[in-house]
């Protein structure tokens, strides 16, 4: 409990009146009188700001949130006296809110319904604590801070709006939309699909000889890619991942390109697991079906970079020892030529058993120093540095494609359709 802006002035007014004794205008007695009546006042306002109960809050939010995304989020009041109030309400730190503080008139015995919205910052689990009631004493005299409501607890994940937009699209379609290019080859693939009317176009190998003969026509076989195979995303959860574009890190970057490509893997017919190595370490084994996304969604919310090390072949060894059947397996981190010695031990360790794609993330900023016009010293020594560090990081993504991996590099933005365009190209060439 607090002193409010009324009995701070009292108070002022009290001390200015104890001058009048002092200078003999008044009877001391007078002033003591004074000040007893001011705290018989306060007193008796304390008291009465004691006994109001403090109301009660229940607060209407999803369990699940995604990041980065405003929600409106509803807290309900109700109140025995009829109070006038100020609300904050204690949401994690660094999250965005907007409406924060509200003051409102609670009716007696009467229900208060307000609302504000918020911006979920970072991915995670994250526990809102209650709310906080600033509550005026019935003089003014007092202000008091109480918590009300209960803690409720709330996941964060990473935004999956584009999933469900890309739900509404055929598969080809919904390549196109987040930046593959892709190529068409018709009636080829792996597994036969159905037997149609010979085309223009149609190789002889396509001719169905046996079916010509009865249809007395020609009739070619339809192939499709081949389906039931398996998908592995491998995350680097380690320093090389902390950059920051967009307002989220290269670690969201890659969680939320893997789930685009996930997603369209799953609607290809393919099992897709997830393997997050680094600072945290997470296996969800390869798995198909409706249900497969929502598992992968919920295994992952939680995972952060941290600035440690990547053992690449740490990471190998574990993929090994975990996934036994051949599979196209993605790795999403940031390639520095430090790095590229124990990065190419570790897919050579791998291509033994699967097919291997390495996507370097690349920062956009050294993009755009590049791209600065040259017009000082300092910026001179920038592009310098910045064309030297671009030409060994080429040098190791050289080294990786001289052993036949198949690597990507791209920036933040890129790397959705990027990884889009590759699978949908294994799959098209029948690679595994």
């Amino acid at each position: 409990m607090r002193p409010g802006m009324p009995l701070l002035a009292l108070l002022a007014l009290c001390a200015l009146a104890g001058v009048l004794p002092a200078l003999g205008l008044a009877p001391a007695w007078a002033w003591w009188l004074l000040v007893a009546l001011l705290a018989l006042l306060a007193a008796v306002d304390a008291w009465r700001l004691r006994a109001i109960p403090t109301p009660q809050v229940e607060r209407r939010l999803a369990d699940v949130l995604p990041v980065g995304v405003p929600r409106e989020l509803q807290l309900e009041l109700r109140s025995v006296p009829a109070l006038r109030l100020e609300l904050a309400d204690l949401h994690p730190p660094g999250w965005r809110a907007e409406g924060l503080p509200l003051r409102l008139s609670l009716p007696a015995h009467g229900v208060a319904r307000v609302r504000y919205r918020l911006v979920p910052a970072a991915r995670g689990s994250f526990v809102f604590e209650g709310t906080h009631l600033r509550l005026p004493s019935p003089w003014r005299l007092w202000r008091a801070l109480r918590t009300a409501g209960q803690p409720q607890q709330v996941r964060v994940y990473p935004d999956f709006a584009p999933l469900a937009k890309l739900a509404l699209f055929s598969a080809e379609q919904a390549s196109l939309l987040v930046g593959a290019h892709v190529r068409r080859r018709r009636g080829e693939g792996t597994d036969f699909r159905q037997l149609r009317e010979y085309r223009v176009g149609d190789s002889l190998r396509q001719v169905d000889w046996k079916a010509t003969a009865r249809a007395r026509k020609l009739v070619s076989r339809e192939y499709q890619e081949e389906r039931n195979q398996q998908l592995m995303l491998v995350v680097d959860t380690g320093r090389r991942m902390l950059a920051s574009e967009g307002g989220l890190s290269h670690f969201d970057h890659a969680l939320n390109a893997a789930l685009v490509v996930a997603w369209l893997a799953l609607r290809q017919g393919d099992a897709v697991g997830l393997l997050a190595s680094g600072a945290g370490h997470r296996w969800i084994p390869p798995r198909r079906g409706p249900g497969a996304l929502q598992g992968l969604l919920r295994a992952s919310y939680d995972l952060q970079p941290q600035a440690v090390a990547t053992d690449y072949l740490a990471l190998a060894d574990a993929l090994a020892l975990r996934q036994r059947r051949r599979a196209l397996v993605m790795l999403c981190t940031n390639v520095r030529d430090e790095d590229a010695d124990d990065l190419l031990a570790a897919v050579c360790l791998l291509q033994r058993r699967h097919l291997v794609c390495v996507a370097s993330l690349r920062e956009q900023e050294l993009d755009q120093a590049l791209a600065t016009e040259v017009d000082d010293v300092r910026g001179a020594i920038r592009a310098g540095a910045t064309a030297a560090y671009l030409a060994q990081r080429a040098q190791a993504h050289e080294a990786l494609r001289r052993h036949r991996v198949m690597t990507l590099d791209v920036t933040a933005a890129e790397l959705p359709g990027a990884l889009v365009e590759r699978y949908l190209a294994v799959k098209r060439d029948g690679l595994l």
